[in-house]
């Protein structure tokens, strides 16, 4: 009903940030006891190990759409909201590129391309705030322990590493302490890319199932 509280963005991401916070821990575990693949893998990058947090957008996404769409928050415009979001997503990709061609040798376009990452986020909030809001909400409390584990994974060993995905890196970074890995592969990398990827995922899955939900619930009282 339209005439209900607002949800509690807290409240709303609670679950999914405990889901994703347990999921992260039985990673490390995992990688740590060297489980087996496709489960877990301490390549860099993780290797597409099923065992991980970067595909609960696809499940977050419409979860936080539907919620606020039966507290009555949902899109002001269904095409607005998924124009957005698609658009955010050529905002990710564009950016992602700009960083990939240029990481190896960092210069300009290089922190463009992160800032771009960073952006799509907000581009996709403008579709539809309330669920851009919860979005983003959720990628950082996902995020920020994720980028804790790399701390001291980086940290571990002397700075050796302990040998999970969390402290692999690039050749180009290999060479560099422990402290500026972590910065270049882990501060930067976890609140940019992964923020913006989140985000837009998110609210392209979510944005999508809020249209086929208002379209059935208007169909509904035609079928009675």
């Amino acid at each position: 009903m339209a005439d209900e509280k607002p949800i509690r963005i807290t409240r709303l991401i609670l679950v999914p940030t405990l889901i994703s916070l347990a999921i992260t821990i039985l990673r490390v575990v995992g990688e740590l006891k060297h489980w087996p693949k496709p489960w877990f893998n301490t390549a860099a990058g993780g290797g597409g190990a099923l065992v991980g947090i970067s595909w609960l957008p696809i499940i977050f996404g419409p979860y936080f759409a539907l919620k606020l769409a039966c507290a009555g928050e949902g899109a002001a415009s269904v095409g607005k909201s998924i124009g957005f979001a698609l658009g955010s997503l050529l905002v990710l990709v564009g950016g992602g590129f700009l960083f990939g061609t240029t990481v190896n040798h960092a210069n300009i376009l290089t922190l463009i391309g992160l800032l771009l990452m960073l952006g799509s986020a907000f581009v996709a909030r403008a579709g539809w705030q309330r669920l851009g809001t919860a979005l983003i909400a959720y990628a950082f409390a996902a995020r920020i322990p994720v980028l804790i584990v790399m701390y001291y994974a980086m940290m571990g060993n002397g700075g050796a590493g302990l040998g999970t995905h969390y402290d692999a890196v690039p050749p180009a970074l290999a060479a560099m302490p422990p402290l500026q890995r972590f910065f270049y592969a882990g501060f930067i990398v976890q609140l940019t890319l992964w923020i913006g990827f989140t985000v837009v995922v998110g609210s392209i899955f979510g944005t999508i199932v809020n249209a086929i939900f208002r379209r059935k619930k208007e169909a509904a009282p035609a079928a009675v």
